[in-house]
């Protein structure tokens, strides 16, 4: 039975200097995994190409499967913040017009290099982060299902948990799909429009 990798950071940068070192550590090793995939990305060509000595890039990084395990934590942490700051700016907004900017927000994500997004979501089982996505998945579901909660009287549905569960789970979907396999679906502005008819006719408003 093979060792498990190590996917956590070494260490974590405490001051502006080394906070500055991981992220061009980070983006280097996004430009390479897009441009030659994960099997032929070699820590060596992330340092060079961050500008940074090997040394430096172990101080915080084990070997290439923590580089892309802390990328696909960069980008959860990110999509988690803007997801819930878009939720509560837009919980007491009509439902059509609350549903179309959620929708729109999801979408603007996934319109950020899409060419990264497909690579980062083929590598999540490899780097064990399965369990971090559907943390944001979850995460997400409560802040939908408290909005439909909280409106339920508008709402032709029955049980708001479920509906999230169903909402969420078909919005991500429809888009996963196009950055894996329709990329340019991404940028036809008819998408946000039918699927926020697609919502909002689910939920009767």
């Amino acid at each position: 039975m093979s060792p498990q990798v190590k996917t956590t950071p070494r260490k974590r940068p405490r001051q502006d200097r080394s906070r500055t070192t991981v992220e061009a550590i980070l983006d280097a090793s996004a430009r390479l995994l897009v441009k030659r995939g994960f099997d032929q990305l070699t820590t060596n060509a992330v340092a060079e190409a961050a500008g940074v000595s090997i040394g430096s890039l172990y101080q915080y990084f084990p070997n290439k499967e923590a580089l892309v395990a802390d990328l696909i934590e960069r980008h959860i942490s990110e999509r988690r913040a803007a997801m819930a700051a878009e939720l509560g700016r837009v919980a007491s907004q009509p439902m059509v017009e609350a549903t179309r900017s959620v929708i729109a927000c999801i979408l603007s994500a996934h319109r950020v290099d899409p060419a990264l997004h497909r690579v980062l979501i083929e590598q999540v089982p490899r780097v064990g982060r399965l369990a971090r996505l559907e943390e944001l998945g979850r995460a997400t579901r409560e802040l939908v299902a408290n909005i439909l909660t909280a409106r339920k009287r508008e709402l032709a549905i029955r049980d708001p948990d479920l509906s999230a569960f169903l909402l969420v789970s078909a919005v991500e979907g429809i888009f996963q799909r196009a950055v894996v396999f329709h990329p340019e679906r991404l940028q036809d502005p008819q998408l946000l429009e039918e699927v926020t008819s697609l919502v909002t006719r689910y939920l009767g408003v």
